[in-house]
């Protein structure tokens, strides 16, 4: 049943990817529908054709994910966070060592001997 739904669910997207394809756009440059089509519909009546079947298969594309998403949890049982808390108290970390009770006195730093070799010339 989940495979079916899923190849309709594919055959839906392709579809529709076709028909937003076949719209004419705003600046009318890159539609592939339009142009000189004359005879069978007028260009007014195929844009209402090709608006409607997208609102169609756009709301088939929507509840096909949403039936794909609960059939595949229908087999799982629902978890939750507080259900997987380990059992019993939990252990404490370790306790840090102690710092010292000698303060430690900072001492001078030395002088160089020489000074440094100059870096470049």
């Amino acid at each position: 049943m989940i495979v079916l739904l899923f190849v309709v669910h594919v055959l839906i997207a392709l579809t529709l990817v076709g028909v937003v394809l076949l719209q004419k756009s705003e600046g009318g440059a890159l539609g592939m529908g339009g142009g000189g089509m004359s005879g069978f519909m007028t260009g007014r009546s195929t844009a209402n054709l090709l608006t409607r079947t997208t609102a169609i298969l756009a709301a088939l594309f929507f509840l096909t994910s949403i039936f794909l998403v609960v059939f595949s949890n229908a087999g799982r049982a629902p978890r939750s966070i507080v259900d997987e808390a380990p059992p019993g108290p939990i252990m404490p970390l370790a306790p840090s060592p102690a710092a010292p009770q000698v303060p430690v006195v900072p001492t001078t730093p030395t002088l160089p001997a020489q000074p440094s070799p100059p870096l470049a010339r």
